[in-house]
Formats: structure tokens, C-alpha cells, sequence
């Protein structure tokens, strides 16, 4: 996998946002998280080495903008050029999540979605409120393939009116850091419940550093919180149809 920063920088935006560990990493490096800024990797996708092949080999996973929004207001005047980088390399597979889907359709090239389908594109949601504002914009957008992240989870959330074919994935992840809200494993089964009615993929990111499993509040180490999700073994992938 392959990370691309075009611009870096984010303002927290609800309740999830609270304890963010990029801002809270950025903090610790003496950076100012608020400020947006073009990174000196805005053409990494598309830079090329002295024999004109692209320095990210054909077939590569990219996740994009990892330490920021795609969407954010402050590059609205970049991501048009972003849209056409992704288009010219249409042998990559690109990912990108975001809080603030309703800012989908801003500087969105003329041409969109031919070419694009390459592209895809998550929602973060953290508690109803978020899911039930996001996930119907999500669902709305002409976007090829669309996922729902609900990290950090932080109180039971109900997708069922969501739930269907257009939704290729759901992932579930706990809050990280001293200061992280619990996440209840009922919450993470439910929604694993949810998505094995609906045949949707469901993946069991990362558990909270303070997991609370059948009324007892456990303290996780931050290196095993993809662990001990992992050990739970409740990642779901629907059977192929059968024609």
C-alpha cells in the first residue's frame, strides 16, 4: 500500500474528531494541525523515474490524504488537479475517507464518473447522528465503490436502512489514546449482525483502547488493538451469487 498527501492538515469537525491522534501526533511535533497546506508530494501518483515509469508500480493500493480530508475547504483550489492525477493513473486503486462528503460534488472534474471508477470513497461516522447526516450523501453520489467506516465508534449504531448492494464494505474501529471513549463489543457484533443480513463485508479494524466486553472495561495497549481485533475473528465477506 501506498500513501499520497497531497495536502496535509484538518480542522476536527464532530464528535469523533475530539481525540484525533493526527492532531494529537501533530501536537507532540510542535504542528498546527488547522493549518491546510499543499504538500511537496501533491505529484507523487504521477512522478516517473529516469526510464519514464511511474515510481508507484501499476496495481498499487494508494490511500489518499491519511493525514487530512480530500474535501476539506482549504483545497477546494487543488483538487481538481488531484481528480485528473487519479484519473491518468487508472491502473492504481485509490481510497480516500471523509467526514465531510457534502463537499463531494465541489471542484468535481466536468468529465466525473467516466473514468473514475478506479476510485474509492468512505464515509467516517461516529455515532447515529453522523451516520444518519453522511451515509444517505454517501449513497446519493455517483461514486463506483463506497464504504462506511465507523471509527471511532462511540455509542450503538443502527445501519439497517443502509445497508445494500451499493455498500461494498463496512469497518468497525475502536478510539485509541489515554483519553479514548469506550467502545462496547455488542456495538461492533451488531453491526456485524447487520451486515450478515444484508450480505455486506464487514472488517473489525481495530478494537479501543478501552474495550468493555460483557461489562468489563479493558485497558489495551495501542500496539494491539489490530490484535486483539484480529483474534475476535469477526470479519464477515459475503459468499459470490450464485447464476
Amino acid at each position: 500500500m501506498a500513501i499520497w498527501n497531497p495536502w496535509k492538515g484538518c480542522h476536527k469537525l464532530s464528535e469523533g474528531c475530539v481525540n484525533c491522534f493526527i492532531h494529537r501526533s501533530d501536537e507532540n511535533k510542535g504542528i498546527d494541525t488547522n493549518t491546510i497546506y499543499k504538500t511537496d508530494e501533491f505529484a507523487k501518483i504521477i512522478k516517473k523515474n529516469k526510464h519514464g515509469q511511474y515510481l508507484i508500480k501499476s496495481g498499487e493500493f494508494v490511500y489518499v490524504c491519511f493525514r487530512g480530508d480530500f474535501l476539506i475547504e482549504e483545497a477546494d483550489p487543488w483538487r481538481l488537479e488531484a481528480w485528473e492525477m487519479m484519473k491518468e493513473r487508472s491502473d492504481l486503486n485509490f481510497l480516500f475517507l471523509t467526514r465531510r462528503i457534502d463537499r463531494f460534488k465541489v471542484s468535481l472534474p466536468s468529465d466525473y464518473p467516466k473514468g473514475y471508477e478506479h476510485i474509492s470513497v468512505g464515509i467516517s461516522a461516529e455515532n447515529q447522528k453522523t451516520a444518519d447526516f453522511r451515509i444517505p450523501l454517501l449513497k446519493s453520489m455517483p461514486i463506483a465503490h463506497k464504504l462506511i467506516i465507523l471509527q471511532p465508534m462511540i455509542e450503538s449504531i443502527d445501519l439497517s436502512a443502509y445497508l445494500d448492494q451499493s455498500i461494498e464494505q463496512v469497518i468497525v474501529g475502536g478510539e485509541q489514546g489515554s483519553m479514548a471513549r469506550p467502545l462496547n463489543k455488542d456495538w461492533v457484533v451488531s453491526i456485524r449482525e447487520q451486515c450478515i443480513e444484508k450480505q455486506v463485508s464487514f472488517e473489525y479494524r481495530q478494537v479501543g483502547s478501552h474495550y468493555l466486553v460483557d461489562g468489563e472495561l479493558k485497558k489495551i495497549n495501542q500496539h494491539m488493538l489490530c490484535k486483539v481485533a484480529r483474534e475476535e475473528q469477526m470479519d464477515y465477506t459475503p459468499e459470490p451469487a450464485a447464476y
